[in-house]
């Protein structure tokens, strides 16, 4: 075969290449922008005509003409679809082009190896039990392309087989790795997206957490030591603010700065005292760096800070799952001592703003000068008056507050909310709006929580003389179902967060059978990301100990060099290069070394004699040896072409093995 002849590539790899091309693209569809999406329809299209032999490889200056187009059409957009998106995009608009450009066995060689990057891309973002199966299988597909190059005369079917069989073969291999390799920390750091996912944001307006709650997205979850507080206390904080500018509730500059310095300062809250409650918070990736803590929440990990609003903030942004421990101290007082610029910033309010509802605060003052007698007034107001509570609450004016408060009076969470922070601050008593979840999803079978973004909430915290930051949520007065039972009691799913998602999982609640698999299949994933994503040095130090009773530098080197060893040997009986030989070997050994020493006396088999008619010529020539060897022959026949039980096989190879010493020891 010429040179020229084997680079060809057979129709046998261009089909596998299509479906890889599918296959690994799929999954990348939501970080792909509609030029590059266009592109990649192009190039698969062009290279289908190939396949059916209606068109012809595209020439050279075309695929250089459009990878131009799109790196200047990427270089214009990178900063609307971020870093990260744009390195993608770029990467996949080189594998799209190469796939259609290529033209020998090498092309596609440098095409699967770029694949094989491309399921690792998309493993970052998409890290679950489900997508981590559905990448195990386009990773096969991908290595049939290779399997392909070197078997061509293979069915599609043999090929599909050969391809899982290696990757099945890895699979023992990579297990070892991932428990033995010590668990280093990145060599580099993940460019950020421009922009976050479904979430909490660092400012909130009247209709921010309505549009939540049309998300039926996981937040994240929690793991308690021991049995999970009531409904009620699960008070899931996440964001404080303290700006009021008469239509957004923003953070404060100051909290945003010692955000912004995280990373060189060290967290100056101390640890609350009390017995804590502890527990264990996996959260999705939200590209933002706060995390969720029930009040008063602690965290011992060193890439978290302890903010002094008390909340917990990241190091770095979550852009990945991202597994904490928290200890919360539920009775423990937030800031007994109240700082009096801190004081000043929850009292501010913008002049001119909401003139009808100051004027209530003024009479509400009046009439109740004690702050606790105030804010329970302000309380039983919500409660007593024609208030309604709804996901679809009708529009304002610039003046929010006086509109919902006077006009409307139907809202959301946060028109409460704002609506008590803004009197009480009117009052004299320093108060702020704080974000976060409320509530949670008791999977009775993992024994864990799931929080979801339609959960998210808003409430007020005043600051009241020897007590602190206490917690009021108006909500409670208007809707108390929502914070004793949840959103579900007083919301129907079908017209809130399952509205814009009609194949989310969570429609299954009300059948119960399948309602149960789901909680099964979310077990699953959530052992998944606790023992697998979240496997760190800690987890692996623990495995180590339980495996090695005690991790030594003697017991890593010898378990080390075991490890390896045996990956060697895997790897070289994989290839073929170490065999072992199997019973059935052994008794055709056996059986030629007699046969051997018949043909040093002048007796020897012909090539197309078989066992008996070769035995009736041996007992003509050696009647001293014929009783003998006829057995040996029924013998050999019995355990080489002959359907034999266990125990039947085991009996006649007894029998075999020692007519063959008595045979050798006469000749």
């Amino acid at each position: 075969m010429s040179s020229e002849h084997s680079e060809i590539i057979s129709r046998h790899s261009l089909l596998w290449l299509l479906l890889a091309n599918v296959a690994i693209l799929l999954p990348l569809y939501e970080k792909l922008t509609p030029w590059t999406m266009a592109i990649c329809g192009i190039c698969l299209l062009w290279r289908l005509g190939i396949f059916i032999g209606k068109v012809a490889k595209p020439p050279r200056y075309l695929v250089t003409l459009l990878a131009l187009g799109s790196a200047i059409t990427l270089a214009l957009i990178i900063n609307s679809i971020g870093l990260l998106n744009g390195l993608i995009n770029l990467l996949v608009l080189g594998y799209a082009l190469k796939y259609i450009e290529m033209r020998k066995r090498r092309d596609v060689r440098t095409v699967v190896l770029v694949g094989y990057f491309l399921i690792a891309l998309t493993f970052i973002n998409q890290q679950s039990i489900i997508y981590t199966l559905i990448l195990g299988l386009v990773t096969t597909i991908n290595t049939c392309v290779l399997v392909s190059l070197y078997h061509e005369g293979n069915k599609l079917k043999e090929t599909a087989l050969m391809g899982s069989k290696l990757i099945i073969q890895s699979l023992p291999l990579a297990a070892l790795l991932f428990i033995v390799l010590p668990k280093l920390p990145p060599l580099w750091m993940v460019p950020q997206n421009s922009s976050a996912t479904t979430g909490l944001s660092d400012q909130v307006s009247f209709g921010d957490i309505e549009k939540l709650t049309r998300s039926a997205s996981l937040a994240f979850r929690a793991e308690f030591d021991r049995s999970p507080p009531t409904n009620h206390l699960l008070y899931w904080r996440a964001l404080v603010m303290e700006d009021y500018n008469g239509k957004v509730w923003t953070q404060h500059k100051s909290i945003k700065q010692i955000e912004k310095d995280v990373q060189f300062t060290v967290s100056g809250r101390a640890r609350p005292l009390g017995n804590p409650v502890n527990y264990s918070v996996i959260a999705e990736p939200s590209y933002q760096n706060w995390l969720y803590g029930l009040d008063v929440a602690f965290s011992d990990d060193s890439n978290i800070s302890n903010l002094p609003d008390y909340r917990l903030y990241a190091k770095r942004s979550v852009d990945q799952q991202y597994r904490y421990r928290v200890q919360s101290y539920l009775k423990s007082p937030m800031s007994p001592v109240l700082d009096d610029k801190v004081k000043q910033i929850n009292l501010s309010l913008p002049e001119a703003s909401n003139l009808k509802t100051q004027a209530f605060a003024n009479q509400l003052m009046q009439e109740y000068p004690d702050p606790l007698q105030r804010l329970n007034a302000l309380m039983n107001y919500f409660n007593q008056g024609d208030y309604f509570y709804t996901l679809s609450p009708p529009r304002v004016g610039p003046q929010q507050i006086d509109d919902f408060l006077f006009e409307n009076k139907a809202g959301f969470c946060v028109h409460y909310a704002s609506a008590f922070t803004f009197i009480a601050r009117k009052t004299g008593i320093p108060t702020r709006l704080v974000t976060g979840y409320q509530g949670g999803e008791w999977n009775q079978q993992a024994g864990y929580l799931s929080v979801y973004q339609y959960m998210a909430h808003a409430w007020a915290e005043v600051w009241l003389e020897g007590k602190g930051w206490v917690r009021f949520d108006p909500t409670a007065m208007i809707a108390p179902q929502r914070v004793l039972e949840g959103f579900d009691a007083i919301f129907q799913p079908e017209s809130s967060y399952l509205l814009d998602s009609p194949f989310s999982p969570l429609r299954l609640r009300e059948f119960p059978l399948l309602n149960k698999l789901r909680l099964s299949l979310a077990s699953m994933d959530y052992y998944w990301s606790v023992w697998v994503l979240g496997f760190d040095s800690n987890k692996q130090q623990r495995v180590l100990q339980k495996l090695l009773g005690g991790v030594t530098k003697q017991k890593m080197s010898l378990f080390m060099l075991i490890a390896i060893s045996l990956i060697g040997l895997t790897i070289a009986y994989s290839a073929g290069l170490l065999t072992f030989r199997q019973r059935g070997e052994q008794h055709a050994t056996k059986y030629t070394q007699i046969c051997n020493k018949l043909s040093g006396k002048g007796l020897e088999r012909r090539l197309d004699e078989g066992p008996l008619d070769y035995g009736k010529r041996v007992e003509l020539a050696m009647p001293s040896l014929a009783n003998e060897f006829a057995l040996f022959t029924q013998y050999y026949i019995a355990l080489k072409y002959q359907p034999l039980t266990k125990e039947g096989q085991k009996k006649i190879s007894k029998l075999f093995l020692r007519l063959f010493k008595q045979i050798k020891k006469k000749l």
